[in-house]
């Protein structure tokens, strides 16, 4: 635990915004890309899912939303709150237009960005999206079954209970935790196996994540739909069919309501969209790097 409190606060910087204080990190240069994390994440898996793009002349700038890392849980937690507070991270920086990733639950900020503040997204990346649908639509993954939650809902209470599931249940957490079926792994590259390993043992501290995780469970309970043919960013969508999460049926669909947006859709590869990581980071710079 030692080991990973010092990993997450490695290169990282308290930020004091007109929004309050938030932390980020930052590597590369060129152009601004926001990493906005998923549930579980932080500035280190924001980094983490994005820091490829670093080599691809792209400056990416990977934050703790609240509750995460010790960026402080305000009263009010919403995603439209949150993107205000994207705002004013790029106005400490100094930065005025950027492209938005927004990975898993961290895209409803994300997009709430494109929608309030469209003048200053450039582009908008949405990876795995939790995002809404009609109820109408069809589901592309079953609810999680309530004691699931309940027990990831205690599992991100403990570091210790955590760090346990690590050693003992560790194909369980994979399946249920990242929503990637753990099958996936046995024939992928050794990059991709670190890669994914990487994002399960990173979540340690889940101490420091708890916070900002029960309030991403509450803000998934309550997505509703959203003006998102406003959205004049260029917007590009991404999710895998076998995500466990159910993320493409509501990736199909926003994607489907945003003019213009292109959606890249997987058969395989899970939440962590094992095996496509390479054509991923591709499809993004092409997007970040096209004209206008």
């Amino acid at each position: 635990m030692k080991l990973a409190m010092a990993r997450v606060a490695q290169g990282s910087t308290l930020l004091s915004t007109r929004c309050g204080v938030i932390v980020y990190q930052e590597a590369g240069s060129g152009i601004p890309l926001l990493a906005v994390h998923g549930s579980g994440g932080g500035h280190d898996q924001g980094m983490a899912f994005a820091a490829a793009l670093t080599h691809r002349g792209i400056r990416v700038i990977a934050m703790s939303r609240f509750g995460y890392l010790r960026t402080p849980m305000p009263a009010d937690a919403s995603a439209a709150a949150q993107a205000d507070a994207h705002v004013c991270l790029l106005d400490a920086l100094g930065i005025r237009r950027a492209a938005v990733m927004g990975g898993s639950a961290g895209a409803p900020s994300a997009l709430q960005m494109a929608i309030r503040h469209p003048d200053r997204v450039a582009a908008l990346v949405l990876l795995v999206p939790l995002a809404y649908k009609p109820a109408a639509q069809a589901d592309s993954a079953p609810p999680l079954p309530t004691w699931v939650e309940s027990t990831m809902m205690t599992l991100i209470g403990s570091d210790f209970l955590f760090w346990s599931a690590l050693h003992v249940g560790r194909n369980s957490l994979i399946r249920v935790v990242l929503a990637t079926p753990p099958e996936l792994l046995s024939s992928a590259s050794p990059s991709e196996n670190a890669r994914v390993d990487g994002m399960l043992n990173n979540i340690l501290p889940v101490s420091s994540r708890a916070a900002g995780m029960r309030s991403d469970s509450l803000v998934g309970k309550k997505l509703t739909t959203a003006p998102l043919e406003a959205i004049r960013a260029p917007t590009l969508v991404i999710s895998a069919r076998d995500d466990g999460y159910g993320t493409y049926a509501s990736a199909q669909y926003t994607a489907t309501r945003i003019p213009g947006a292109k959606f890249v859709g997987f058969e395989t590869g899970g939440h962590t969209w094992v095996g496509h990581d390479d054509e991923v980071m591709s499809e993004i710079a092409k997007l970040l790097r096209s004209p206008g």
